[in-house]
């Protein structure tokens, strides 16, 4: 590894985790929108969930045309154009997309709102592919997965705000008593988000990112990356399942709470936003606890920043829901919920299988309690999903990925796709939901935790037997 890899390259770092925001402001965004379409044209549950699928079936439809692009031309598109191109276009394609809100609002079209989405969401594939590799490689692969990790919780930054900026363009403040839904006012936050788009991608254009990193130069003549294609490697086929279930209960966690908080809570639409927005807070309260070491490897600066960064992080969520005028007080008791998230932080010592284990089992306990309490102690226990989902992205990922050197932009590629189980897995709750109750229908969520721990469990071994090993970071720092 070259000296210029032995710390992360924070001045290219920075500019890059942009990108990460966007897709956490649009997707969290995507649970204001479910409720509001299922009222305005009159969907059942599992209708209402084609948001989530029309979102996240266009990661995978966007991750094939990039490998048949790439096989057509007999070369890697991503290699070919560049990393930092290739984000450029990403982020023009999802500006598109957002055009479409415009003429979905004014006709009042679901086809069009669902197109627009889908525009969105197939430019953010491209950047996907590209930014995720790129966020590992800026740095020494054994901080790899914090450093992504630090990335998830600048994406939760914009979950945490994108549900309220929706929320206030639908109804107002929360104060002002407005229960009417206009999908006409839909679109004023995506227009904006798409010159958003557009002013990001001149940016990077000009910025220092490389055209290809490092990182991934150097891997590409090493004996591990010898075999002939990304498929080659089982890390990466049952990472792509990994990752599929983990998407799918992210997500589907979340965007079945509006209609469990309305049908058995009796929450009105607009009261929902601040606990959607909890739910993808605490996924930024999880990751900014996770990436401490990618800032300093001083332990005992470690140990503050542990216990310091997710109450940070706390704040942050506490602070945007008192400007949007939100009552305070039902969130205070969720400081206890994570003094969890806490501990099992440093039970995992850094290393990301035991991490991914470690996580995955609380998110099992934390869906069981959900379907078996009432009242608030439920939510609660679906919002803290969010904490336990909060780094097994950057986990899998890492792991996914660790050895592929050359096949790594196509192994990305293969992950990203597979991000469609953000769309199936709702879609899969949804049915189970009308068929029976929507607590009931979390049993869904709890196998998909279930293939994570044994993920975490599998991959170790695999690892192991191509020499590669996460513990000398952990040996050394704990």
């Amino acid at each position: 590894m070259s000296t210029n890899q032995i710390k992360t390259n924070w001045a290219q770092f920075i500019p890059l985790v942009t990108v990460f925001f966007f897709w956490g402001f649009v997707a969290a965004s995507n649970d204001i929108l479910i409720p509001v379409f299922k009222k305005a044209f009159d969907l059942t549950q599992v209708q209402s969930q084609l948001v989530s699928l029309a979102f996240y079936i266009a990661y995978t439809v966007g991750s094939l045309l990039y490998l048949l692009i790439s096989y057509l031309t007999k070369g890697d598109l991503i290699n070919r154009l560049g990393y930092k191109n290739s984000l450029a276009l990403g982020l023009a394609i999802s500006a598109l997309g957002t055009l479409l809100f415009y003429p979905a609002a004014n006709t009042g079209s679901f086809t069009l709102m669902l197109s627009g989405l889908f525009i969105v969401a197939l430019g953010f594939s491209l950047q996907q592919t590209v930014a995720n590799p790129l966020a590992i490689a800026l740095g020494p692969i054994t901080t790899g997965s914090q450093r992504l990790t630090l990335a998830g919780g600048i994406n939760n930054l914009g979950t945490t705000i994108g549900p309220l900026i929706v929320s206030f363009a639908i109804f107002g403040s929360a104060t002002s008593g407005n229960t009417d839904m206009s999908i006409e006012s839909v679109k004023t936050p995506y227009l904006i988000l798409g010159a958003a788009f557009l002013l990001v991608a001149i940016l990077l254009k000009f910025s220092s990112l490389p055209d290809k990193p490092q990182a991934i130069v150097e891997s590409e003549d090493e004996k591990a990356a010898t075999r002939s294609s990304a498929l080659k490697y089982p890390q990466l086929i049952l990472g792509m399942i990994a990752i599929f279930v983990y998407v799918g209960v992210e997500v589907s966690t979340a965007s079945n709470l509006p209609a469990y908080m309305e049908k058995n809570l009796g929450f009105l639409t607009k009261d929902i936003a601040p606990y959607i927005s909890l739910y993808w807070a605490s996924l930024m309260i999880g990751r900014w606890t996770g990436a401490v070491e990618a800032f300093t490897d001083q332990m005992n600066l470690q140990k503050i920043l542990r216990f310091i960064a997710p109450y940070l992080a706390f704040g942050v969520f506490l602070f945007v829901n008192a400007i949007a005028k939100h009552d305070l007080t039902p969130f205070y008791i969720y400081a206890v919920i994570i003094l969890v998230l806490i501990l099992a932080d440093i039970a995992s010592k850094g290393n990301p299988a035991r991490m991914l284990l470690i996580f995955s089992s609380l998110g099992i306990v934390a869906l069981i309690v959900g379907m078996v309490t009432d009242g608030m102690v439920s939510v609660y226990a679906f919002t803290s999903v969010g904490l336990f989902c909060s780094t097994l992205w950057p986990c899998i990922f890492t792991l996914a990925v660790s050895g592929l050197g050359k096949h790594t932009s196509q192994g990305s590629s293969f992950l990203i796709m597979m991000i469609m189980g953000g769309g199936f897995v709702s879609l899969l709750q949804g049915y189970i939901a009308d068929i029976s109750t929507i607590q009931t229908s979390y049993i869904v969520g709890v196998l998909c935790f279930a293939y994570l721990a044994f993920y975490a469990w599998k991959v170790s071994g695999i690892l192991k037997s191509q020499g590669i090993s996460f513990d000398k970071k952990v040996s050394g720092g704990h």
